[in-house]
Parts: structure tokens; sequence; C-alpha cells
């Protein structure tokens, strides 16, 4: 298990180098889109729908995509500000009153329309300023995941302070704790190593501020798709990535904070 997962991830690491640098920028749009189709195909599957209605789906989303890109960009400020507001006020209560996919078809495509669209523009928007800002944000997620597993086995073993058990009994409160600080430390970095450094144009106590909101917001990521796959009864959203699940199971997170960065990145700017 541990060798097919390891292949699968060099695999992933050198189709996603090879692609953001050594091809075109339409090569990225097009593959962002690729990814926001098969999440759509996977989030059939947690609605617990036929294939045809699955497929269809991520037709649907892939056409959406197409249609932000060519005839409604300005469109794509507003998405990411309802995605920021769907995981900063709605999911809070999602988590509290445990809500659910089944029952109601049209609100779940809706809502997995909010948590894979603004995925896939946030993707685009950051990319298209510089891919490395677009990786920058994405190891941001990937090093708060790390640090919150060491910290909470180093701390958290004895379970004592749980943050979500019903959820996830294995994620606790001194794994929230040590991805803060992974990711304040990472920050710290690229502000002082990077050359991204120079262009963030926050003084220190506020991009610490941001950090860690972007740290919060890509645990509620984590915990919601944990959420709905056990309302599911499923361990994993497919089985397309050997070792690792399905596409939703590692972008998880960053359904939540990319489109918050975006969002930051379009303030900024305007």
């Amino acid at each position: 298990m541990l060798k097919t997962r390891v292949i699968t991830a060099l695999l992933l690491v050198a189709a996603l180098a090879l692609i953001l640098f050594a091809m075109p920028p339409l090569a990225a749009v097009l593959t962002f889109a690729a990814v926001a189709a098969l999440a759509a195909w996977e989030w059939g599957g947690l609605m617990k729908q036929d294939q045809p209605a699955r497929v269809m789906y991520a037709f649907v989303l892939l056409l959406f995509c197409w249609q932000l890109t060519v005839a409604a960009p300005e469109l794509v400020p507003g998405l990411l500000g309802l995605s920021a507001a769907f995981w900063i006020l709605a999911v809070p209560l999602w988590f509290r009153y445990k809500w659910t996919l089944a029952g109601n078809d049209f609100f779940g495509y809706l809502i997995g329309a909010l948590v894979i669209l603004p995925t896939w523009a946030a993707m685009v928007a950051l990319h298209a300023v510089s891919t490395w800002l677009m990786l920058a944000v994405m190891a941001l997620v990937w090093i708060a995941d790390i640090s919150a597993y060491f910290a909470g086995r180093a701390f958290g073993q004895h379970g004592k302070h749980k943050l979500a058990p019903t959820i996830s009994p294995g994620k606790t409160w001194e794994g929230v704790a040590g991805a803060v600080v992974g990711v304040l430390v990472y920050g710290g970095m690229v502000l002082a190593f990077s050359p991204l450094g120079e262009k963030i144009p926050f003084a220190w106590p506020l991009l610490g501020l941001l950090l860690i909101l972007l740290t919060a917001v890509s645990v509620m990521g984590d915990l919601f798709e944990s959420l709905l796959k056990r309302q599911a009864g499923i361990k994993d959203s497919s089985g397309l990535l050997p070792g690792h699940g399905g596409v939703l199971d590692r972008i998880d997170a960053l359904t939540s904070t990319l489109p918050l960065a975006a969002l930051i990145l379009y303030l900024v700017r305007s």
C-alpha cells in the first residue's frame, strides 16, 4: 500500500511539474477543468447518484468552467466571495446540525458546484498571476496537514482534546495548533527568503492573521469532506488515485483555502 501511494504521488508531482512549467498556460487551465470534472463525478458518488447522473454532472461542471472563462470572467470575484461566505458562515452550521446531501438532489448539486467551481476558478486566477503563487498557497495547505499530523501524534495521542470526534476521531486541537505554528513558520520563510516575499503587500501582523484564517479554513475543508464521506458510508471519494483514494480526497482542504486566497488577491489588486 505504501509503495503504491509513493508511486502515485511521484507520478502526480511529475505530471503537475510538466504541465505547469513545460507546457503552454492553456494546458494548465484544461488540467484544472479536468480536475473539476473528476471531482464533480466523485461528488455525485457522495450523493449516491448512478453513473449516468454522475457523468452528466461532470459535463455540466465542465460547461460552467468554459462559460466562466469565455463568457463571464467578471463573475469570478463574486463566485469566490460566495465560496468564502459558504466556508466561513455556512459550514460551521453544517457541522453543528449535521446537514446531509441526501434527499434533495438540487441542493446537493448546488453545494457541489459551490465547492468545486470556485476551486477551479481560484486555481486559474492564482496561476494566471504566478505559478509559484498558486503552488505557495497549495503548499500552505500541505504544510498545515503535515504539521497537524505530527503535532497530533506528539501531543494529542491521549485523545483529550478531540477536534470533531463524530466527524474525524483522529483529529485533535493539538493538531490544529501544530498546523497554525507550521503555517506561520512557513509564511515567515516565504516572506524572508522567497522572491514571492517581495510581492506580499501585507505587514507581518496582518499576514499572520491571514495565514491563521487560511489554516482554519483548510481544516474545515478537510473535515467537511470527512463528514460527507461518513454520511455516505464510504472511506474514499473514489479509487481514481491508487493509494490516495479520489480527487476530492486530495483536494478537500484546497477547496476551502484556494478560493479564499484568490479572493484576498482580488481585493488587494482591485
